[in-house]
Formats: C-alpha cells, structure tokens, sequence
C-alpha cells in the first residue's frame, strides 16, 4: 500500500507524504502553472532539494499530506500546515493541485476542507491563515467556499510576469465554521 487514508473525504483523502512521490513533486514544483501560484517560480528545483524538503517535513511531523484521489488512488496534490503556534492556537496553510486535468473540479475545496476540519477538531487550533495572490482567482474563490475571509492586502507585494500583484491574506476561526 502506498497511500494511508490518514484524513477521508468523498472525492479525496488525505495521506502522509512517500518519498516515492519525490519525482511527481519535483515535476510539479517545476511547472509554471503550480509555482506562478505559490510565488517559487523563480526558484529552481531538483531531485536533491526536493528529497530534503520532504525528509525535513517527514521528520518534523508537521500535518503535511499528500491529496489522493479517491477514485484511483492516484496523487493529485500536496497541503500542510506550518508555523503551528500552539500556544496561541494558530497556523498556515499551503495547497497545491498538481497536474492541469486535477485542476477546477473541487478536489483542493474539498482537502482544504478536511484539513481545516482536522487542524480545528484534532489539533485544536483556533485560526487558520493563508496568503493567496491577486491573480490567482480560482484558489481565492475556493478558499472563500471553504470560509476563509479576507483580512487584508499588502498592496503591490508580488512581482509576477511584469505587473505588480497584491498579497491577500485570509484566514477561517473555529468559529467561522458554526
């Protein structure tokens, strides 16, 4: 078995992370469409820096989850939370749907969804944030079905294929979800 349905949903489940996916994820980390939406275009990424990203996740234990699908169990994306500050009970949030054909059918609303559940009703955690960029429309739709709200914009903050974007920030509180 390659994928362990840690998080179930309908349509995808979430699962740890396997070192075998390390060639998808560095594809995919090298494909425009993903970055452009994550800010690491710029950024150049092999095999190598790619392994120890993932060991470093693998060894931290931070909830970070490959997204499979549940009709194939295939891997169609990747999530996490980081900057977990239990203490204050609040967290970040990243996700990416890898390949094109994954991409506008639902299945990042719905593993956001079961994360967010997760990261509320298993790890206790109070406040959920996201940066997402001006551009990018369709993450920020669905991050608005799930029920994050805005808080505010770094005006201008993002440099992306010749223009000047805003950073918007959201975030989603337990209570967000009664």
């Amino acid at each position: 078995m390659k994928y362990f349905r840690k998080i179930q949903g309908e349509n995808v489940y979430l699962s740890p992370y396997n070192l075998d996916d390390l060639e998808v994820f560095t594809k995919w980390m090298n494909d425009r469409a993903v970055t452009d939406g994550l800010g690491d275009s710029a950024e150049q990424f092999n095999l190598i820096n790619e392994k120890k990203w993932l060991e470093d996740m693998l060894e931290k234990g931070e909830p970070c989850f490959a997204i499979i699908s549940e009709k194939n169990d295939e891997l169609i994306g990747s999530m996490g939370l980081f900057e977990i500050k239990q203490i204050h009970g609040s967290a970040m949030v990243g996700i990416y749907i890898g390949d094109a054909e994954n991409r506008g059918k639902g299945y990042g609303t719905e593993a956001m969804k079961l994360l967010i559940n997760y990261a509320f009703n298993v790890l206790n955690l109070r406040n959920i944030m996201l940066n997402v960029f001006e551009f990018n429309e369709n993450a920020y739709n669905s991050y608005l079905k799930v029920g994050f709200k805005e808080i505010g914009r770094r005006r201008k903050a993002h440099y992306h294929n010749g223009n000047y974007f805003d950073i918007i920030s959201m975030d989603i509180t337990r209570e967000d979800l009664l």
